[in-house]
């Protein structure tokens, strides 16, 4: 029988992407979104419910209805500067929320959950690149709420039985326009859209700080395309379903780049120059964010094959121009 994956926020960016590839291999993929980002989902690789992942009646009936073996959790509210001028919508959708829904899930005999995370739990890193040793100091609400819930797992693990993977990403970027996945946020917060969309429409750009304690003074983050997060949730399924162990990984490549070397790669794929205007950084925002990988490599046997930053931008042009 086809294993079956409840997959929530599988109507999002990188939540539709993996369910994708999910079913790509051979599994049932339901999923439960809310759309809040007004996204058009109009796949048939997945069963699509609309509605709350909290919502106890819609669970009930969900997992009475279908035999679950595991659980992919993309429904977080992302922003880390909303988190932090609105900090109790966060706590209460990304930790108060996926409480309610693990208790649910676990009364009904399911035991296996992948979360995701991000390295926004590492906070102003004490080293680069990071490692999963390395000490949790979250400096936004939203990093603290991924942090809480992963002390969560951890303690149900114990107590209930629960196998988890806790997947700590990087920056995800790139879209999948052949098969029609990309980004589809309304509003849109994230910096490469905004920025090919910015040079499209020729609109200003803006740079939130350029006073950074990096070599152009713009922050540094670790970007990996959409496909390779995808492929890493696959990985960690499998694992889960095979090896019955928790474990908790950096998803990353390994490589950063400055918001202005994004900005040449961009300015190079579309072949215009993009209008630049620099504003005061954003609370929450660390200098350089760079994942070390080895782990994850390791013992999932996961490489990046779409993150070079080519590939990223080229990608996520043919979204924008499709």
């Amino acid at each position: 029988m086809k294993k079956t994956i409840l997959v929530l926020g599988g109507a999002g960016y990188i939540g539709s992407n993996t369910a994708y590839l999910l079913n790509q291999r051979g599994y049932e993929i339901i999923i439960i979104d809310k759309l809040i980002y007004k996204q058009k989902f109009d796949h048939d690789f997945a069963k699509l419910i609309v509605g709350d992942f909290a919502d106890t009646n819609l669970l009930e009936s969900v997992f009475e209805k279908y035999k679950i073996d595991a659980v992919m959790h993309f429904a977080a509210f992302i922003e880390v500067g909303v988190s932090v001028t609105n900090p109790a919508e966060f706590y209460d959708n990304n930790v108060v929320k996926t409480i309610k829904f693990l208790d649910t899930m676990i009364k009904h005999g399911v035991k296996n959950f992948i979360f995701s995370s991000s390295c926004a739990v590492y906070g102003n890193p004490v080293k680069v690149p990071i490692d999963e040793a390395h000490p949790y100091a979250p400096i936004s609400p939203y990093g603290k709420n991924k942090l809480i819930v992963e002390y969560v797992l951890q303690d149900y693990a114990q107590a209930y039985d629960l196998k988890y993977i806790s997947l700590r990403y990087f920056n995800a970027a790139g879209a999948d326009p052949k098969n029609n996945l990309g980004e589809q946020h309304i509003p849109e917060t994230h910096i490469i859209p905004l920025l090919l969309r910015a040079i499209k429409n020729k609109k200003t750009f803006k740079i939130f700080g350029d006073d950074y304690n990096t070599p152009d003074g713009t922050c540094i983050r670790d970007y990996i395309h959409v496909k390779d997060l995808a492929l890493a949730h696959l990985l960690a399924f499998e694992y889960l379903i095979k090896e019955k162990k928790s474990q908790v990984f950096n998803l990353g490549t390994g490589h950063g780049y400055s918001v202005k070397e994004l900005i040449t790669a961009a300015e190079k794929e579309a072949g215009q120059e993009a209008n630049i205007e620099v504003f005061a950084r954003r609370a929450g925002d660390v200098d350089t964010l760079i994942a070390d990988n080895k782990k994850i490599k390791s013992i999932l046997n996961w490489e990046p094959s779409y993150s070079n930053l080519e590939n990223i931008i080229h990608s996520a042009l043919e979204w924008e121009n499709r």
